[in-house]
């Protein structure tokens, strides 16, 4: 069996090991010296990384000890790989990359490359011999869909759709303006469209992947809470849930595509995310079942949501209305209101009641383009994978005009 090859942590690990020696990692650097031969001082290592990692609020972390988690994790990938653990190698791989610092990063896509290649040796040619196992079947209930939207939903101004909106159009008549649009065909060359409804291929190319989830109704609640699984527990999860599930598990916001090429190959950047000669800032996976919500919030950036697989339902409320939509005064939620769409209280928030948006249902193969401060408030109708691209102005709007 050929080993994983860690170039860049067998020329980091003196300098590294020194610094977490002089911010008193002591144990740790006497574990990681064992860790190449010894699969039980490498998971000592790793042990004592986690703990650290946990030792107060993420931001206070030294970021020293996120590299040292990323090379302890490296250490015990080695031995599963050699064992042929394929599957463990995978899970301890997936933990670095999640949870491990920046210097060793290389390494560890580098080791998930070659893992996956010779997991799935002999895989391609059984794989091409069969129907696709479809994710969201084509039937869809729209007026049962209906019936769980929030008050006054498609009543008052729907999104525009355009098809064939050139660069210009866009930046004429909703970049510069601030205004939402749905394009409806710039999508159909995506391999997502085809390969994100097939749950034989989800399953091949990242079923032993581990990933971070959110179980409960959304960020706000007292009962919400992230947990760390493997992505084909995830795709049962989201397979057994129904609309009316009491505790949805949903994959939110994760830069899914840092971290499993395959899906990264799936999709393109939109050239809109180029317009107004900014830069992509981020690009994260939405993915979980009917009845999910994003509760009302804004984002700081362009967001285009593209709609690979399934519905979504989305309202809209501009920039302008941030009052009437009463945020949080809490520094960490200031960008998400108190108001509770699909149950509004409005002795508490009577400001709502009256106050125009815009709303659509986003369909598979439609991109939104949702302009930066614009209050959103989402609903999967379905089983849904979403992608938003995030991407800054480069301040060039007033050069446009």
């Amino acid at each position: 069996m050929d080993e994983l090859l860690t170039p860049i942590m067998d020329e980091e690990s003196p300098r590294l090991l020194q610094t977490i020696s002089e911010h008193g990692g002591y144990a740790y650097v006497g574990m990681a010296a064992q860790a190449a031969a010894d699969i039980r001082a490498a998971e000592a290592a790793r042990d004592l990384a986690w703990e650290q990692l946990h030792s107060g609020p993420w931001h206070s972390v030294l970021p020293v000890w996120r590299d040292a988690y990323s090379m302890a994790c490296l250490h015990v990938a080695k031995y599963h790989y050699r064992n042929g653990e394929f599957k463990e190698a995978h899970r301890v791989l997936d933990m670095g990359v999640i949870m491990g610092g920046p210097v060793l990063r290389k390494d560890l896509d580098s080791a998930i490359e070659t893992l996956s290649l010779k997991a799935r040796e002999g895989e391609n040619e059984r794989f091409g011999e069969r129907e696709a196992n479809r994710l969201v079947s084509e039937e869809f209930n729209m007026a049962k869909a209906l019936q769980v939207l929030p008050n006054r939903s498609l009543s008052c101004k729907l999104v525009v759709k355009r098809s064939a909106l050139s660069l210009e159009g866009f930046l004429r008549e909703y970049f510069l303006s601030g205004s939402p649009v749905i394009i409806t065909d710039c999508m159909a060359h995506w391999p997502a469209r085809t390969n994100w409804n097939d749950l034989d291929y989800l399953k091949k190319v990242a079923g032993d992947r581990t990933v971070p989830v959110e179980v409960g109704k959304n960020y706000l609640c007292q009962d919400w809470k992230q947990e760390l699984i493997p992505f084909s527990q995830f795709l049962e999860r989201i397979q057994s849930n129904g609309s009316s599930a009491s505790v949805p598990t949903y994959l939110a916001q994760h830069q899914l595509f840092d971290q499993i090429n395959e899906l990264r190959n799936d999709i393109c950047i939109p050239d809109y995310c180029f317009v107004g000669g900014g830069e992509l800032r981020s690009l994260n996976a939405w993915f979980g079942p009917a009845g999910t919500v994003t509760p009302l919030h804004h984002d700081p950036h362009h967001n285009i949501l593209a709609q690979v697989v399934g519905k979504k339902y989305i309202r809209l409320y501009p920039a302008s209305l941030s009052e009437e939509l009463y945020p949080y005064s809490e520094t960490m939620l200031c960008n998400s209101s108190q108001v509770d769409l699909d149950n509004i209280d409005e002795t508490k928030f009577p400001k709502v009641r009256d106050l125009e948006f815009f709303d659509c249902i986003l369909d598979e193969g439609e991109m939104l383009y949702i302009p930066p401060k614009w209050w959103h408030y989402v609903r999967s109708l379905s089983i849904s994978f979403s992608v938003s691209f995030w991407w800054s102005d480069g301040g060039s709007s007033t050069a446009y005009s």
